[in-house]
């Protein structure tokens, strides 16, 4: 892929997540008018609900910070610890960091990288609000992630990762801020059949939904050992196809890509 469609496919995303990120608090469920891996217009719970996101959860965060966004839970992976610094990849209004940062409390520190100045704003809007004061929310593209060589303990991340036209330089990135021993554990797309090429090739709408970038579970494998991570999980979760239908309806993506697990140990 070409600089030029790179750098095309990046603004398209931060387009689409950019109407996410101004919708008033009160008509957060709104995320999109049509459906994609934010779910739909439907309520933002029930979303959030079928994605593994239990009630007290969702209660637990500031209004505003569930936006519906997501693929699945990376909290029920990710094992976190009092005391961790996590980092979110793709961390939109914040609702994965909040979670992550009553799990390590105030001993630890939750890091959340987003591309999407909007979102950026929202989260740290969010932060006040809630009284979070170990998140911490930073603007910048997670190829280049603007964080330190070996300062993070686990990485989590929701339904972000297949977004990215450059998903080699994301994984290298996130092997290289992990500490010794660190954590890969995410939820993200992958690509269980070969995508018909009407959706394949569609780089806008299919693609900021969540469709037409996704990786097939080999080349996710592939490209996390080839970063250096051990201990490879690349696990597709066949229930997902119930809510991924939704997304596009009529078009049957459900047969093409699943909802998976995907972790990695940045070795000793």
């Amino acid at each position: 892929m070409n600089q030029i469609s790179s750098d095309q496919i990046r603004q398209n995303v931060r387009n689409r997540y950019k109407e996410a990120a101004l919708q008033p608090v009160e008509n957060s469920s709104v995320c999109f008018p049509s459906s994609s891996c934010c779910g739909s217009s439907a309520d933002y719970t029930d979303i959030s609900s079928k994605l593994g996101y239990s009630s007290e959860e969702m209660n637990s965060v500031p209004a505003g910070a569930n936006l519906g966004l997501g693929c699945g839970n990376p909290q029920t992976i990710a094992g976190l610890k009092p005391g961790e610094v996590i980092l979110d990849l793709g961390s939109g209004g914040g609702f994965d960091c909040f979670l992550a940062s009553r799990q390590v409390g105030e001993t630890g520190r939750v890091i959340g990288v987003d591309m999407t100045p909007e979102m950026v704003s929202r989260a740290r809007m969010n932060a006040v609000n809630g009284g979070f004061a170990n998140a911490d929310f930073r603007l910048g593209e997670i190829e280049h992630l603007p964080v330190p060589d070996q300062t993070v303990d686990v990485i989590i991340s929701n339904c972000v990762i297949n977004l990215s036209p450059a998903k080699q330089l994301v994984f290298d990135e996130a092997f290289r801020v992990l500490r010794s021993g660190g954590r890969l554990a995410i939820s993200d797309i992958v690509m269980t059949a070969e995508l018909p090429a009407e959706i394949k090739n569609d780089l806008g709408a299919m693609y900021s939904g969540c469709i037409s970038g996704a990786s097939s579970v080999e080349d996710i494998r592939a490209m996390l050992t080839k970063s250096g991570f051990t201990e490879v999980v690349v696990e597709p979760k066949d229930e997902s196809r119930a809510f991924i239908k939704n997304w596009v309806p009529g078009a049957d993506v459900e047969n093409y890509i699943q909802a998976a697990v995907i972790k990695g140990i940045k070795p000793e």
